[in-house]
């Protein structure tokens, strides 16, 4: 394995969970939500993560298995990777509560209503609102870490596509962080707290890339890829329609959302095309 294609796959692994900074810096030095930025970033992510997903990823995990195992066994696996890595994705975020998931979306005008907004009860508590706190890292951490894992196996395979990946994901954790931000400020009443958790929460990516590539490494095959890349092609397709484009629609921009989108698909069609 390439030692600067495995640097660079790293290296575009933390750009992009470190994303989270620039969110959780809009939240603290920005005074409204940029309504519009956000719901066309969103969808210009959604767009480059299921276009790349199902026009390249999925191809090459069903190649890949089709070699291994022969077209319709490789396929029929292919197929189940895909939905697993859907399924890995949708159980994290079933485990974790609504209110410490970091894709339950916020705004930046919460930050300015501060405490001031939680009930009296809860106001009072700090040591309930400390564990908030904690379990909201916990949290991003968890989230986190299968992004890392796409991320670096993407890169690592085709740095053309692991650039426009990590592009992809670092938008898509842009509104993360301002999300991320909120509630931990709310459980500190610390701004500067609150913008340091979000900033290396998104360290989880990179780790995740480090801990999957450990792990993976001794059984590292072209089956082994197949399945891992599927799952990949599974975890960015359902952060697009579960999280992205509803989160867009939330900020109530429909159609610069689904401009995004387009624009999103278009620009990654170009790269394969300019690139591949």
């Amino acid at each position: 394995m390439d030692t600067q294609q495995l640097f660079l796959a790293f290296g575009l692994t933390l750009f992009a969970g470190l994303a989270t900074g620039i969110g959780s810096a809009l939240a603290f030095w920005t005074r409204r939500t940029n309504t519009s930025f956000l719901a066309g970033a969103m969808g210009f992510s959604a767009g480059v993560m299921v276009y790349v997903s199902f026009v390249e990823i999925l191809v090459k995990a069903r190649e890949a298995l089709s070699e291994q195992w022969g077209e319709t066994p490789g396929a029929w696996a292919a197929v189940l990777a895909f939905f697993a890595g859907m399924g890995l994705i949708a159980a994290i975020d079933r485990l974790v509560p609504d209110y410490e998931n970091p894709h339950e979306l916020h705004s930046i005008e919460e930050l300015d209503a501060g405490l001031d907004n939680l009930p009296r009860n809860e106001a009072h508590d700090f040591g309930k609102l400390r564990r908030a706190g904690v379990f909201t890292a916990i949290a991003i951490a968890i989230h986190n870490f299968p992004e890392g894992l796409a991320t670096f196996t993407a890169a690592l395979t085709d740095p053309a596509m692991g650039i426009a990946i990590a592009v992809a994901i670092a938008i898509h954790n842009i509104p993360e962080g301002i999300a991320v931000s909120v509630p931990i400020f709310y459980a500190t009443g610390d701004r500067w707290k609150a913008f340091r958790y979000s900033f290396l929460s998104g360290l989880s990516e990179p780790v995740g890339a480090l801990v999957g590539y450990l792990v993976l490494l001794p059984f590292f095959s072209p089956a082994v890829f197949g399945v891992l890349f599927a799952g990949v092609a599974g975890i960015m397709v359902y952060i697009s329609f579960d999280q992205l484009l509803p989160g867009a629609e939330e900020y109530g921009k429909h159609h610069v959302c689904i401009f995004g989108l387009v624009a999103g698909m278009a620009v990654m069609a170009l790269s394969l095309l300019l690139l591949g």
